[in-house]
Parts: structure tokens; C-alpha cells; sequence
């Protein structure tokens, strides 16, 4: 039997690597509800846990790669992606911490639906047949997951669903802009995700003391650790994330990133957060059919 053309396999390991990438991100914020509860415990509020988060890593950051600054002068445009990703952190991590996992994290992740509109203005990406069927597809398990029989059509219901929400959307941006400014370096592009990132928290954490909704830092002793650990997940993830979102098409990346959906089901559940019942299963199963087809399309751009 003949081998794969030496350009198609290459292709085709690219997109797994990217396909792998964008996974890998998606179970640390799906798991990372824990630890901003953690540190919500020992005095820190999300918004001040985010900025310092991001703050620490960008610190790192320009201590091994200070010229990353540069690329700004070059791509001024990227403050852009910058503050979306900003809006991203602030409108999950909050979220996520004060809400019901489970709820928030689907309504983040109407992304997908965000993210077929952002990259038609924004890419000029008009929907295919296939991206639409799994797009159907993996919303279909969205809404059997969200429409609990004895619950109304989800509607936003407090602060944490319209931050799911905001979240979501900013998410979508983030994801095009990471393919529009695919030349840009990608160090530069690290540095304007996690400054963005620490810079609008901090801003939305001293709105939110001025409006006294959101208290001051007091981060015992006891959470620097979570603090630390989490910092790395984070820098560890977002590079992924830049990595695969840079090499497949925005639809693929939204279906990929929608497992995160279940790494957050999951570990609600095994630390008695949240309990699986068949409407979780069957819908969680759309999902990641949905993502097996994404990662098996022939092209990893649509």
C-alpha cells in the first residue's frame, strides 16, 4: 500500500498537533473553576486572582524573552487581541467561581454559534455545509445538557450567565484574531494575550471595589500555591491555544474547544459539584462527535 504524500502527512499531523493544542487548553479551563474557588477561600476574589495570575506570567515572560515588546511597534493591531482575550479571563474566570460550573461553561460555550458570525466579518470565513452540521450538531448536545426537563428555556438569569456570556463572545474574537494576526511573532502575540489578560482585570477589579462589589486582595499564605500552579496551567494553555488556533479554521477551533465542556462536567461531578445523568451523557456525546469530526475533517482549513 502507498504511503501518504510526504505534504499530507505533514498537513495531517499539523492539525492533530493543533487538534491536541486546543484540547489540552480547554481541560485546564475546564478544571479551573477548583482553583479560583480555592483561592476565593483563602481571601482572593477572582478578578484579583486573574490580574495577578497574568501579571506573574507576563513578569516571566519578559524575563526570558524581553524584545517580545517589540513586535507591538510592528503590530500595533494586537492590542486588539489583547483586550479581548482580557474580556475573555475576566468574564470566565469570575464566572465560573460565583456560578454553577455546569451552566456557566455552556453558556460560554454558545462561542461556537459567536464564533461562525466573528470569523465571516472578521476573516471573511462564510460557513460550509460541513461546518455548519457539526456546529448543529455539537449545539444539539449543548441544549440537551442545558434544557433540564423542569427548567425553563435558558435565558440569562443573574451576573454569572451574562458573564458566561460576554465571555463566550470574547472568546470567539479571540480565536479569529489569533488567525488574522497569524504572522505576527508569536511571543508578542503571548505578551498582548496575558498583559490584555492581566490588564482588564485589574481594571475590573478596582471598578468593582470602587462600586463595593468586589473586595479587596487578602491572599493568605496558604494560596500562593494554587497561585503559582495556576499561573503556569495558564501560560502553559494560552500558548496552546495560540498554537492550534493559529493553524485551523475558526469553526474547528469553537467544535474542538467545546470539550471543554465536558473536562468541566467531569471534574464538577467527581468532586461532588454536579452529577451525570443520561441528558448530560447523550448530550456530552453529541459533543465530542462533534469534535472527532472537526479533528478528521480532510482539510484543517475550511
Amino acid at each position: 500500500m502507498a504511503g501518504l504524500h510526504p505534504a499530507r502527512a505533514a498537513h495531517g499531523r499539523t492539525a492533530a498537533l493543533a487538534v491536541g493544542a486546543l484540547v489540552f487548553n480547554a481541560l485546564v479551563w475546564g478544571v479551573s473553576w477548583w482553583p479560583f474557588r480555592q483561592l476565593q477561600g483563602h481571601g482572593l476574589h477572582p478578578l484579583w486572582a486573574t490580574a495577578l495570575m497574568y501579571l506573574l506570567i507576563v513578569a516571566g515572560l519578559l524575563a526570558v524573552q524581553f524584545k517580545a515588546w517589540r513586535g507591538f511597534a510592528a503590530h500595533p493591531q494586537l492590542w486588539l487581541l489583547g483586550l479581548a482575550a482580557g474580556l475573555t479571563n475576566v468574564g470566565f474566570n469570575w464566572a465560573v467561581t460565583v456560578g454553577d460550573v455546569v451552566r456557566v461553561v455552556l453558556l460560554f460555550y454558545l462561542m461556537p454559534a459567536w464564533s461562525v458570525l466573528v470569523a465571516w466579518l472578521l476573516l471573511g470565513e462564510k460557513p460550509t455545509a460541513a461546518s455548519l452540521f457539526r456546529l448543529l450538531l455539537a449545539m444539539t448536545g449543548v441544549l440537551i445538557v442545558l434544557k433540564a426537563p423542569d427548567s425553563a428555556w435558558p435565558v440569562p438569569q443573574g451576573a454569572a450567565d451574562w458573564l458566561a456570556i460576554a465571555g463566550g463572545f470574547s472568546f470567539a474574537v479571540t480565536n479569529c484574531l489569533l488567525r488574522k494576526f497569524a504572522d505576527a511573532p508569536g511571543n508578542t502575540c503571548m505578551l498582548a494575550m496575558f498583559g490584555g489578560s492581566g490588564l482588564m482585570a485589574t481594571l475590573a477589579a478596582l471598578l468593582g471595589l470602587s462600586l463595593q462589589v468586589v473586595p479587596g486582595p487578602a491572599l493568605q499564605a496558604a494560596g500562593i500555591p494554587v497561585l503559582l500552579g495556576l499561573s503556569l496551567a495558564f501560560m502553559a494553555s494560552n500558548a496552546a491555544l495560540q498554537y492550534g488556533a493559529a493553524r485551523l479554521a475558526a469553526g474547528a477551533t469553537a467544535i474542538v474547544m467545546l470539550t471543554e465542556i465536558l473536562f468541566a462536567s467531569g471534574s464538577a461531578a467527581a468532586l461532588g459539584a454536579a452529577q451525570f445523568t443520561p441528558r448530560i451523557l447523550l448530550g456530552g456525546s453529541l459533543i465530542v462527535l462533534a469534535a472527532v469530526l472537526a479533528a478528521t475533517a480532510p482539510s484543517a482549513k475550511e
